[in-house]
């Protein structure tokens, strides 16, 4: 049986001439301290389930902060990683576009030299064309002047070959000879 405070403010004990009834108030007594007995178990169990919530509370409530701190932190992180990473991409750009400005750069004198070499070579084949072509001509006159030269020679050969006209006796002959010989040797080489 409960005994609220209600009952225990309006509990009334049988009157003697010196005073209560033992056995009601020992009764009432053994009642209400079964329902405080009972009252204090609810109230340590209440205090230990308090507890153990507190404690759950507590640890949520850590749980929570450390999960605020660990979002914060992955923000800035996050934050961080992508101005890092927007600096990097950034270097990386101007990295690039130097090195394409350098590529561009190395390609145009390249084919500036490529384009002065051509023409070096050209020049150079119209100098050999225009020496070849005067070693030529050289020799073409060099053959001219052989062939009339050796025209000369046949004609020259010819004309000793011929019988003299004086030449009917051996004794001319020799002496023609002889006199050949000494103007072959005063003829100019």
């Amino acid at each position: 049986m409960k005994i609220s405070p209600i009952d225990i403010q309006q509990q009334q004990f049988k009157t003697r001439p010196f005073g209560y009834e033992k056995a009601g108030v020992d009764q009432f007594l053994e009642l209400l301290a079964e329902e405080l007995e009972r009252l204090v178990r609810e109230n340590l169990d209440l205090m230990e389930e308090l507890a153990r919530e507190k404690a759950s509370l507590k640890e949520l409530r850590d749980r929570e902060e450390t999960l605020k701190e660990t979002l914060v932190t992955t923000q800035k992180l996050t934050g961080e990683l992508k101005s890092k990473a927007r600096r990097d991409i950034d270097t990386m750009m101007a990295e690039a576009e130097v090195k394409a400005e350098r590529l561009m750069h190395n390609a145009e004198e390249r084919r500036l030299e490529l384009i002065k070499e051509v023409q070096e070579i050209k020049r150079q084949k119209i100098d050999f064309e225009v020496s070849l072509r005067g070693l030529l001509e050289k020799h073409i006159r060099m053959l001219d002047l052989n062939a009339v030269e050796i025209e000369q020679n046949d004609a020259d050969a010819r004309l000793l070959e011929e019988p003299l006209p004086f030449a009917g006796h051996p004794q001319q002959e020799s002496a023609a000879q002889a006199a050949q010989t000494e103007d072959d040797e005063d003829r100019p080489k």
